[in-house]
């Protein structure tokens, strides 16, 4: 089973992975809402609003995909719907920020109106405005400094990660562009991983004190790993393989829920 084959992936809560763990937890990762979330239909990217009551995903294969939302009533999840900024274009990991006033997704669309459909693509933000959202707003060069700007991730103080191949190794490596006096700042490369390993989709902590990505060799055929890293300074720890009993499902795509410990992942699952 590939990881491209989005239709039998499903979102699963897997561990407590809170700041100060020196190893990886053993518990097996259970499936995220069976058949009203996770379903034949393909999801990834899960990523919740500040009261664990509304979902947002993507659905969809991978050329083709939108964003979806979906609440919590009585219990079960609601039938998901296209998320009102989403639909036209291939818009995919979305990221709620930690105190729910916005979101960061990725997207193809056009950086302009009446341009072409990027070869690729770029991140833009959409603002809570009441019960709705604003209109998407393309988030600056000083971010989108290339065409592969791919899989946010939030820090509370605004500070936003990232992943992009717009480097001379023409791998996708982790970034960060700091929040700075309204301003997103220069992004700077993370160096999570030796050479001749490549990074993707980051869930950052909301404080910042740790990360969570998958990762794997150049060139490998073998599946990405997920790993979890602790901030060091301005550095951080050696990245902590976090076990065959998560890397079993070929994991990608993470967000921390809104507890700021369970974390949520992509995996190929043949739900029930």
């Amino acid at each position: 089973m590939q990881r491209s084959v989005l239709s039998f992936a499903a979102v699963a809560a897997v561990l407590a992975c809170a700041p100060g763990a020196t190893h990886a937890a053993p518990a097996r990762p259970s499936v995220f809402a069976p058949g009203e979330i996770s379903s034949a239909a393909g999801v990834d990217c899960a990523t919740f609003m500040p009261d664990d009551k509304t979902v947002f995903f993507r659905q969809g294969p991978w050329s083709d995909g939108m964003i979806m939302l979906s609440h919590q009533v009585g219990g079960h999840w609601s039938q998901p719907v296209i998320a009102p900024f989403s639909g036209e274009w291939l818009d995919h990991d979305p990221a709620v920020a930690p105190d729910g006033s916005f979101i960061v997704y990725a997207s193809n669309r056009p950086d302009k109106p009446g341009d072409a459909p990027l070869h690729g693509g770029h991140l833009w933000r959409v603002d809570r405005a009441g019960d709705g959202w604003s209109e998407p707003i393309r988030l600056p060069d000083t971010v989108n400094f290339g065409t592969h700007i791919f899989a946010p991730g939030i820090a509370a103080n605004g500070d936003l990660y990232f992943q992009s191949r717009d480097n001379p190794s023409h791998q996708f490596h982790l970034y960060r562009s700091a929040w700075r006096d309204g301003q997103y700042q220069k992004a700077v490369r993370l160096n999570l991983m030796p050479d001749g390993m490549h990074e993707l989709d980051p869930a950052i902590a909301p404080d910042g004190s740790f990360i969570v990505f998958d990762a794997g060799r150049n060139g490998s055929s073998e599946p990405d790993r997920l790993y979890l890293a602790f901030r060091e300074g301005e550095g951080w720890s050696t990245a902590i393989d976090l076990g065959d009993a998560i890397d079993a499902y070929q994991p990608w795509g993470a967000h921390l829920g809104p507890d700021g410990t369970t974390l949520y992942f992509t995996g190929n699952h043949a739900t029930q």
